[in-house]
C-alpha cells in the first residue's frame, strides 16, 4: 500500500460523505485504537477519487488537538491500516482536528452544540430546500430542530449530507 500522510490542524468545513460499508468497517477498526490513545474519534470520511482518494479522520480531546496529536495518531493509524488493509488501492491519509467549522457526524455530537449556529445540507429537499443555516435549537427523536429566519424546521438526521458548526470568528 502506498499511503502519503498529511497533517492538518484547525481546518475549515468539509463535506461529510454518507457512511457506507467501507467507512463503517474502517471506523470500527480504528475507533478502539484512537480511543486507547486518549482521543475521541469524531468521524471518518472516505472520498473516492480514483488514484487520488482521501481517507480523512477527525479527532478531538477536551484540551483540543495540536499538530503533534495528528502526527501521533497518523503514525499509529497508518500502521493499523497497513496491517489490516481495509481499503484497496491508493489513498491519502489525513488526520485532522475538527477545526473552526466543526463537522457534526452523529446526533450525540449535535446534542452537544444545541444553541449554536449550524450549516446543513441535505441529500433530499425538505420543504423545497436542501440548505439550512440557522440556530440548532433542539435534537429530538432523530431530528434536528433548526431556527432559520424565524421559522422552525424539524430535519431528520438521516437526510443530512453535510452538517457543521458556523464559526463566529471573522477574518
Amino acid at each position: 500500500m502506498n499511503n502519503s500522510m498529511i497533517y492538518e490542524w484547525a481546518v475549515g468545513p468539509f463535506f461529510i460523505c454518507g457512511i457506507g460499508m467501507r467507512q463503517t468497517a474502517v471506523q470500527d477498526l480504528l475507533e478502539p485504537v484512537i480511543t486507547a490513545m486518549g482521543y475521541e474519534l469524531l468521524g471518518i470520511e472516505f472520498i473516492s477519487q480514483g488514484r487520488h482518494s482521501l481517507l480523512r479522520i477527525y479527532l478531538d480531546k477536551p484540551e483540543g488537538i495540536v499538530i503533534e496529536d495528528c502526527e501521533k495518531v497518523s503514525r499509529q493509524v497508518s500502521a493499523v491500516l497497513d496491517v489490516e488493509d481495509p481499503i484497496s488501492g491508493q489513498y491519502t491519509l489525513e488526520v485532522s482536528s475538527p477545526g473552526l467549522d466543526r463537522p457534526l457526524f452523529t446526533l450525540a455530537q449535535c446534542e452537544r452544540f444545541v444553541g449554536e449556529q449550524v450549516n446543513l445540507r441535505l441529500h433530499t429537499p425538505l420543504e423545497g430546500r436542501k440548505k439550512f443555516k440557522g440556530q440548532l435549537s433542539a435534537v429530538t427523536d432523530g431530528k434536528l430542530v433548526v431556527e432559520v429566519d424565524g421559522k422552525s424546521y424539524e430535519i431528520p438526521f438521516d437526510l443530512m449530507e453535510k452538517a457543521n458548526l458556523v464559526s463566529d470568528i471573522k477574518f
